[in-house]
């Protein structure tokens, strides 16, 4: 069962659409996304380039600019240390780029899963040391390293820290005293003290804006460095940002800088995996090429990923391309295993009465935990954590539903934890094997989750009659677009129909395609991607049903057709 109810934000959806040129529908889908006011709405609808807000406007960032001019003028080495995800390969690149561009000596280092962990440690620390590198620069991690950079500044190295995550904090009688890094620059816009307006960037958005920063100061053309654009990109759709303010504007940018990208490996990569270069958008960045840009970092080394990045001619981007689409491909086979794996686990156990799911799979592959914890989320709307065996102890991922705050819950059982971190929505854990079941004992005790809670939520835009479907309509949802996080594709509903000629298709058996009439006799084209067996059965049961949907134009042999996307049926 699911909860459906239409999302009633008001405004004057005339005066709006006259205004901007949209229709009312155009300017009730913009409501619901929270733009109010015309600025927030001029921006959403027409934001360029020319709105993101100058760098220099982050706390922090007239040092490290200060500071990196000058290591690059006297040549010392510069090392770039990042994060192993698609965020950190690509704002590993943005400097990279940024700096060897400007003539500096940089090189880069990226931390391995398994063998290091995430973000700066000692290990790094040292490596940097012995290669005699002077300044390290961190991206998308450093926030949360106080004690290592402490280490790295007493044996003499210079420290810039530009990161996109929460300040640690600890906090006493409701008072928070925040623990930041005696770097000597920290440019990170969730400072408490920095007053940069728009705080939802990623880490690759951070590092651009220093590099734009750095070529300004040393007076270098900044158009230069407007390709790394793509980059961001690639790195806010893939670390799953918020498609609001200046990241709806990167996003969009970029995406029309790749679909004609000079990067080498960018272009194999798309080659590879057969994404429509002209008709690129964000969901191809989220479900195809990022998770091959992710793979590296999960089974093999990030450093490949980056390699891609870099490549400089044809021959070694199709391989690189290759090998992440090959590594891509068998993380996927190895999700599917766990899954089975889990799915039997909660169907043959009392873990299926649990309100929290603790599922310890010792054999699965540690990186892939978190895919499948969102995977077991889904199907089964709950909260859910997959414990795997790891090198010392049992490590894992949780994955949450917006009903329940996973870091807060996971703080009421700190004591099982060797190690624990994370947010309201996804969280990771290490503890000893012999707290697995106290942990789930546990967790499911404090847990107080109504059925209502366990109920997932549809929010619907609007209910909008087949008539009101067209190819202008069509169109002009374009307008919304990117979507992802933050910006959701828009979803209408409409009852009462009835449901004609239905039918499995596809090579797979896994479109259900039918035609759907409403009261006055109107028809239309639909399908629906979802578990298509169930769908058919529950069909041939009623004779009239409420679809939610989204409108698009299947094209086919030259000809246009209008059809409805069915998401939701009851």
């Amino acid at each position: 069962m699911e909860k459906w109810f239409v999302a009633m934000k008001k405004a004057d959806f005339d005066q709006i659409a006259r205004k901007y040129h949209i229709s009312p529908i155009l300017a009730r889908l913009i409501r619901n996304r929270d733009m109010t006011g015309d600025e927030e709405i001029d921006l959403y609808l027409n934001g360029t380039i020319a709105d993101l807000h100058d760098g220099m406007l982050m706390k922090d960032m007239d040092k490290a600019v200060e500071i990196l001019s000058e290591k690059i003028h006297e040549g010392k080495a510069i090392r770039v240390i990042g994060d192993y995800d698609i965020d950190g390969v690509n704002a590993t690149y943005v400097l990279q780029e940024g700096i060897s561009k400007l003539g500096g000596d940089v090189d880069t280092d990226i931390p391995d899963r398994m063998k290091d962990g995430y973000g700066l440690n000692r290990i790094l620390i040292d490596r940097a040391l012995e290669d005699g590198v002077d300044t390290i620069i961190t991206c998308d991690n450093g926030i949360a390293a106080a004690e290592e950079i402490e280490y790295g500044r007493q044996q003499g190295l210079t420290i810039i820290v530009t990161d996109h995550h929460e300040v640690p904090y600890i906090e006493a009688d409701g008072v928070k005293e925040y623990i930041m890094p005696r770097a000597d620059a920290v440019v990170d816009p969730h400072r408490p003290d920095c007053e940069y307006p728009f705080k939802g960037l990623c880490g690759a958005a951070v590092s651009y804006k220093l590099v734009e920063a750095l070529y300004e100061v040393m007076q270098r053309d900044i158009d230069d460095i407007d390709y790394l654009m793509e980059n961001v990109a690639i790195a806010t759709v893939g670390d799953v940002m918020d498609l609001t303010g200046e990241n709806r504007i990167f996003v969009k940018q970029g995406l029309e800088m790749l679909k004609r990208t000079q990067n080498q490996g960018l272009k194999a990569l798309m080659e590879c995996t057969k994404v429509p270069s002209e008709r690129l958008s964000a969901y191809h960045i989220g479900f195809v090429l990022g998770p091959c840009i992710n793979a590296s970092g999960r089974l093999d080394t990030a450093k490949r990923a980056l390699e891609l990045l870099k490549a400089s001619s044809r021959r070694d981007a199709v391989m690189l391309a290759e090998d992440l689409k090959a590594l891509n491909d068998s993380r996927k086979e190895m999700t599917e295993k766990g899954v089975e794996q889990a799915v039997r686990q909660i169907e043959e156990t009392s873990l299926k009465e649990d309100k929290v799911l603790v599922i310890y799979l010792p054999d699965c592959h540690e990186s892939i935990a978190g895919i499948i914890a969102g995977r077991i989320k889904e199907k089964y709307y709950r909260p859910a954590f997959v414990l795997t065996q790891g090198a010392e102890g049992v490590k894992g991922s949780g994955r949450s539903i917006p009903a329940y705050n996973m870091f807060e819950e996971m703080c009421r059982c700190r004591a099982l934890f060797t190690k624990f971190g994370g947010h309201k929505l996804a969280a990771g854990l290490s503890l000893e094997e012999d707290n697995v079941d106290r942990f789930r004992e546990t967790i499911n005790k404090f847990a107080e989750l109504s059925d209502e809670d366990l109920l997932p939520k549809v929010s619907i835009d609007m209910q909008l009659p087949l008539s009101y479907v067209t190819e202008p309509l069509v169109e002009e949802l374009e307008l919304l677009e990117p979507f992802g996080k933050g910006n959701t594709k828009p979803l209408f509903a409409e009852k009462d129909l009835k449901v004609l000629n239905p039918r499995i298709i596809g090579k797979n058996q896994n479109v259900l395609k039918f035609q759907v009439q409403d009261m006055n006799g109107n028809q239309m084209e639909a399908v629906y991607f979802g578990d298509v067996n169930a769908c058919l059965e529950y069909i041939k049961q009623k004779p009239k049903l409420s679809f939610t949907f989204y409108p698009s134009i299947n094209e086919y042999m030259g000809v246009r057709t209008l059809q409805i996307t069915v998401v939701n049926y009851q």
